[in-house]
Parts: C-alpha cells; sequence; structure tokens
C-alpha cells in the first residue's frame, strides 16, 4: 500500500470513528421529549431520531463495533504510513535506517494517538453534547441504516455478553434508562419558573413533586386525634354527628378504641324513622385497607384506589396508630380540600356556645 492511499485510508478511519462517537452521545444525550415535536412538524430526520432513542441499546451496540473496527483499523493503517513518511526525509538526512525506522514508529505513534483522541474522540463528543437533538437529527439515519444492516450480528455479540455477565451472577439490563429524578425535575421546574417559561402559581407543580417526600405517618390522623364513631352507632347518632361536624364519612372504633371499619354518610340513609335510634347493621361498615406509617403517600394512594376506599388504617411495627383520609392525601398534592359538608370552625364552636 503506498503512503498516499495509507493516508487517505486513515482519514477515512478517522471520520468513521468521529461519526460513531457522536452517534453514541447523541442517541445517550438526547431526550425525547426534545425529538418528538420535531417528528409531529414533519422535520426531516426526526422520525428516524425517535427510533434510535427507542432502541437505544441496538444503537449503542453498534457504535461501540463501529468505534473498535476504526480504532483497530486505524492502528493497522495509519502508522505504518505515517511511519514511513516520517521515516524518509530521516533517511534522506543521513540517520541510519534502524534508528529512522525507530523514531518514524514513535513520531506516527504520537500522532495517530493525538488524532484519533482529538479529531476521532473528543471533537464529535463535544459536538453532540452540545447539541444532542440536532446531532441526532444529522447521525441517526445513517446509525439506524447501519444497525437494521449488522443487527444480526449485534445480537449474537449481545447474546454471548449476556452469557458472560450472568455467569458472574448479574442479570444483564437490554436497554439504558434516560430518565429525570425527582431533585432533577424539581431544579428544571425552579429555573423555568425564574425564566417566566413556567408559571405554577397555585403551587400544583410544586405540590407534585414534594407529594412523594411524605410519609403516611405524616399526614395520617393519630388515633387520639380521630373523630370516630363507636360499633352500636345508630343512623341518628351518624345525622347528628355530621350536623356537628359537617364531616361524611367516620371511623368506626371498637371496644379497645381502635379502626374496625368506617361508614359514609348515605350509609345510613336507609332508615326509616322507627330505625333511627337501632344500631347501624355491621355488614353496612366499610372495611379499611392496612397501609404502614413508613409507606410512601403515594404507595397508600395507589392501594386506597385499588380499593376503592377513602379511608386507611395506618400501622406501625403491626400496630394500628392512626387513620389516613383521601382528603389529606389529596391536600398534600393540591392544598387545602374541604369536604363538601365540612362546617366552619368558627360556626362550630358558636353553635356548642348557644346549645351550653
Amino acid at each position: 500500500m503506498s503512503i498516499g492511499t495509507g493516508l487517505l485510508i486513515t482519514l477515512l478511519l478517522l471520520a468513521l470513528n468521529a461519526f460513531f462517537v457522536g452517534a453514541e452521545f447523541a442517541v445517550t444525550s438526547s431526550r425525547r421529549a426534545q425529538i418528538e415535536p420535531l417528528a409531529e412538524e414533519g422535520k426531516r430526520g426526526a422520525k428516524t431520531a425517535l427510533w434510535a432513542i427507542e432502541h437505544v441499546s441496538l444503537m449503542l451496540s453498534i457504535s461501540q463495533l463501529g468505534i473498535t473496527v476504526a480504532s483497530t483499523s486505524l492502528g493497522a493503517v495509519a502508522e505504518p504510513a505515517i511511519a514511513r513518511l516520517l521515516q524518509k526525509p530521516m533517511v534522506a538526512m543521513g540517520l541510519p535506517a534502524e534508528a529512522s525506522h525507530a523514531v518514524g514508529f514513535v513520531g506516527a505513534l504520537l500522532i495517530v494517538l493525538y488524532l484519533h483522541v482529538v479529531f476521532g474522540e473528543m471533537v464529535p463528543k463535544n459536538i453532540s453534547v452540545s447539541r444532542p437533538d440536532k446531532a441526532l437529527l444529522i447521525l441517526a439515519p445513517p446509525l439506524v441504516a447501519i444497525g437494521r444492516l449488522l443487527r444480526p450480528i449485534v445480537v449474537g455479540l449481545d447474546h454471548l455478553a449476556n452469557w458472560f455477565v450472568r455467569k458472574f451472577g448479574l442479570e444483564p439490563r437490554s436497554e439504558v434508562a434516560s430518565t429525570f429524578t425527582a431533585e432533577e425535575v424539581a431544579s428544571i421546574v425552579e429555573l423555568s419558573q425564574q425564566e417566566g417559561t413556567i408559571h405554577d402559581d397555585i403551587g400544583l407543580l410544586t405540590g407534585t413533586l414534594e407529594f412523594s417526600e411524605e410519609s403516611v405517618g405524616d399526614t395520617m390522623v393519630a388515633l387520639e386525634d380521630v373523630i370516630g364513631l363507636p360499633a352500636t352507632v345508630t343512623p341518628a347518632d351518624v345525622e347528628r354527628e355530621v350536623a356537628k361536624t359537617g364531616f361524611s364519612r367516620y371511623p368506626i372504633l371498637d371496644d379497645s378504641g381502635l379502626p374496625a371499619g368506617y361508614i359514609h354518610l348515605k350509609d345510613v340513609l336507609y332508615a326509616r324513622p322507627e330505625q333511627r335510634d337501632l344500631p347501624v347493621d355491621d355488614w353496612r361498615f366499610r372495611e379499611m385497607p392496612i397501609v404502614r406509617a413508613e409507606d410512601e403517600v403515594e404507595d397508600a394512594l395507589r392501594i386506597m384506589q385499588e380499593s376503592g376506599t377513602h379511608l386507611a388504617e395506618v400501622v406501625r411495627d403491626g400496630k394500628p396508630v392512626g387513620v389516613l383520609f383521601l382528603e389529606d392525601v389529596i391536600e398534600e398534592l393540591v392544598g387545602e380540600v374541604r369536604d363538601a359538608l365540612q362546617r366552619d370552625d368558627l360556626l362550630m364552636e358558636r353553635e356548642l356556645d348557644a346549645e351550653d
């Protein structure tokens, strides 16, 4: 191979290495939310870029394969060509052939190393990280085409790699997570509010982000503060309690003062005048799911949604310690929420004083 041909192949291999490095960082740095609007607008390359994000594992495997092949070939082709190019003038100046060969080899190694690191790795990486969405729109079409062409080879190598990973007792993952943490989202929201791009006047976004930090124990009503009714409650008792407090749901407490279910105002609408002072049948009491005080609020909310209940019994170390109300959970998200029948505290105090 002539020196000119070797140098030309060197440039092509550098460009190929730079392409795969840039594509790798463009795929991992781009967010779906950045590309989807461009795809909806019909931007050229956007649909292919979306496909690349959805198949990030394949794209990374193709990129790594391309980088390995380009780097290995660069060392095999570029170093001999550059070494011979450096050796000729040194021999012409009278340097012995053995010495000129050694100096030419070292010089060629340094030059190839510099070109590979700077132009084959760092420059394309920095470009892709700076503008990942634009880089992906350009690099995704050829990368996806290569990926579809070489997919059988990559899949075979991937299975082989996974076999070795399992031998070490680890479970391989086929995809790379590309999500934001709650802290990152909170930082984005805060910065967007400062720049005026997001307006969260009622604090809904902030409340949602802080929602996951609350535990059931922080949100529950302790047993000693619960307004409950005894298991022998009558429809008249429920009506009087509703008129007094304005609440529509009450925990039913057993003889030990522990939750045994709950009752809703509409559960006593069956009572005819002669039934108003008779105890409510046990089967009319609604069951309460059990949640732990150390659970996160959203986990308790999920349990309440699945069971279709508005109240849950809270336990700590297996012992009942409080009651979680759906209203209080919602208030963690959107702020103060009042029962449609809930009485104003001041009004209640005045009415109680009048009764006395």
